[in-house]
């Protein structure tokens, strides 16, 4: 039965408790993580978010409170009051910090009884995650999560302390605001005051930002939620949080030189890690042509490498045909996996097709020469060009795919990821960062059949590019730059477009119409009529940063409550019918 605290006030945290507070006497409050009787004395593990502490109950120092220990549970919430003592010698506990005290107990309250959980709150239990959805305030509980969500405070509050110094505002923009859809659904609520009229949820503040730069607040920043109807994935949420920032009066250098001293406090302050800047920088071609991918992993080699000059004479026709039809062949060097038998490259194969890719070719270098089905399809001087190019040694197995180049990339840049897992090439415990930069400005949508931006319509092309608009627009390169670590893209932003003129011409490329262009960005446009500043900014994912700090796999562990991957929230049901009544009020009827 739940007791009342009355008047007793907590004077520390479970896990706060040290060797220097040996003999004092301490109010505790927390759940019971775990409950140990030995007959002569209960000892009881009790928890709160900074640790857990010993307990000790004991007959000789309060028998009431010994008595009431002897009913406790785990996840019973408790208030001890006792003194602080230093463990017997051979007692020490070096897993935990608070390992080399423990509190004797002399008063007991038992504040709420507790069902038994669904799952044990250990740090190590593995749990479905379906189920630690539904009891997702028992799975916060667990002290792993609550080191995340607690080390995700630190970092915001990095963020906020180190923009403040650097002359930025933090301002918020509407959650209810028009639809402009940026490449995903928008998240529409209806309004009832206005029938037949929606909101939109942010995709991003991205116009917000903007018109207060031409308010003239130079340097802005916001911690906040946006909201996207899009198919789910590991590091993907519906509602998500980014970190939003824009400058006035800057180029590429100015934000970059920002961004970089900003990621090295956040670093420094919540791991302890110094970060080499500046970053190394590479252009999106080169980022493709090398690694398959504008997100590249850096912690680990394995580049790709065009052969297809030393093939196009060959006489093997997947490879020669390929080249000739204005395709690539390109490969990789798995080093010293010459070992591998035909069932692991079967299944290299299976994965590559799963990204387009028609087939998978191989080599493996001996020590009498190349080991492949087709080598017999190459002279000896086209097999040695080729083992030069790749950097072939013996022992080691050669990977080929010929297609045209957007499948060369992207199933050998994923082929790379998967020969680095496998080969362990990957540090968990390194952050290599890199700006990806030169983007093109729009890419062609076959489906559409018209352009679409690469990042979105406010972005600058080059200077030197904008003679290409109208006549090649593929020729035009953005003022764009992303930010990669370990692979994962954290952050990207552009120079932004500051002149109405300039700004209709790339809505046309993309085939807004006149009216589209009014009623989706009218606003926007006039608003560059009364001195626009040129000005630039750039978002980080949030939850994606914490995660990789964190060192975590899904961002599902670095949000407090998050959805699943169909959009649904387990533990409140979300989303949900509504009544009738609410549905006549905002004038929505479904057929």
């Amino acid at each position: 039965m739940a007791e009342s605290m009355g008047f007793l006030k907590r004077t520390d945290m479970c896990g706060s408790l040290r060797k220097e507070h040996v003999g004092k006497k301490v109010t505790l409050m927390g759940w019971v993580h775990r409950r140990r009787d030995h007959g002569g004395l209960i000892f009881i593990d009790l928890r709160d978010r900074e640790g857990i502490v010993q307990i000790v109950f004991s007959p000789q120092v309060s028998l009431e409170a010994f008595k009431k220990a002897e009913s406790v549970r785990s996840e019973y919430v408790l208030a001890v009051v006792g003194e602080v003592r230093l463990r017997p010698e051979g007692t020490i506990n070096e897993k935990l910090s608070t390992g080399e005290v423990e509190v004797y107990a002399d008063q007991l309250i038992i504040l709420n009884e507790a069902k038994t959980p669904p799952f044990v709150i250990e740090e190590s239990e593995e749990v479905e995650e379906a189920v630690r959805l539904k009891y997702r305030y028992l799975d916060l509980r667990r002290p792993e999560l609550q080191r995340i969500i607690i080390l995700r405070h630190r970092i915001t509050k990095s963020i906020r302390d180190y923009l403040d110094r650097a002359g930025f505002l933090e301002i918020e923009t509407p959650m209810l605001t028009r639809s402009t859809p940026e490449g995903a659904r928008d998240y529409l609520v209806p309004s009832r005051v206005h029938p037949g009229e929606f909101y939109a949820l942010p995709q991003s503040p991205q116009l917000f930002k903007q018109i207060l730069m031409i308010s003239g607040f130079d340097r802005y920043f916001q911690i906040v939620r946006c909201f996207r109807d899009e198919d789910l994935r590991a590091d993907r949420q519906p509602e998500f949080t980014q970190l939003d920032m824009e400058m006035s009066f800057v180029n590429e250098e100015d934000i970059i030189e920002v961004v970089e001293g900003l990621m090295s406090y956040i670093f420094k302050e919540n791991l302890g890690i110094s970060l080499n800047i500046p970053f190394p920088r590479i252009t999106y071609e080169e980022a493709v042509n090398k690694f398959g991918t504008d997100r590249p992993d850096l912690r680990f080699d394995l580049e790709l490498v065009d052969i297809s000059d030393a093939v196009v004479k060959s006489d093997f026709k997947v490879f020669s045909d390929t080249v000739r039809r204005g395709g690539q062949v390109k490969g990789i060097n798995a080093r010293g996996c010459g070992s591998y038998s035909r069932k692991d490259i079967d299944g290299l194969t299976d994965f590559v097709k799963g990204f387009g890719a028609k087939g998978l070719a191989w080599f493996i270098i001996t020590e009498d020469g190349i080991k492949s089905p087709i080598a017999k399809f190459f002279t000896q001087q086209q097999l040695d060009d080729i083992v030069e190019k790749m950097k072939g040694e013996k022992g080691d197995l050669l990977l080929f795919v010929a297609d045209e180049p957007k499948i060369v990339a992207e199933s050998l840049g994923n082929l790379r990821l998967e020969l680095a897992k496998r080969m362990n090439l990957i540090d968990k415990n390194k952050y290599e960062f890199v700006w990806i930069t030169d983007f093109p400005l729009v890419e062609y949508d076959e489906e559409e059949k018209r352009w679409d931006s690469k990042h979105h319509p406010f972005t600058s092309p080059k200077e030197e590019d904008i003679k290409f608009l109208e006549q090649d627009p593929s020729k035009v390169k953005a003022r764009a730059y992303d930010l990669i670590l370990n692979g994962i893209e954290i952050g990207g932003g552009s120079i932004r477009i500051s002149d109405r003129e300039l700004q209709q011409k790339i809505f046309k490329i993309l085939g807004l119409s006149s009216d589209e262009v009014k009623e989706k960005f009218g606003f926007l446009l006039e608003a560059f009529e009364y001195g626009a500043p040129p000005h630039g900014g750039i978002a980080f994912g949030l939850d994606r940063l914490v995660m990789l700090m964190a060192g975590r796999d899904t961002i599902r562990d670095c949000i407090a409550f998050p959805k699943t991957q169909s959009a649904s929230c387990l533990m409140t049901q979300a989303p949900s019918k509504v009544s009738e009544k609410q549905l006549r009020e905002l004038g929505i009827k479904f057929c």
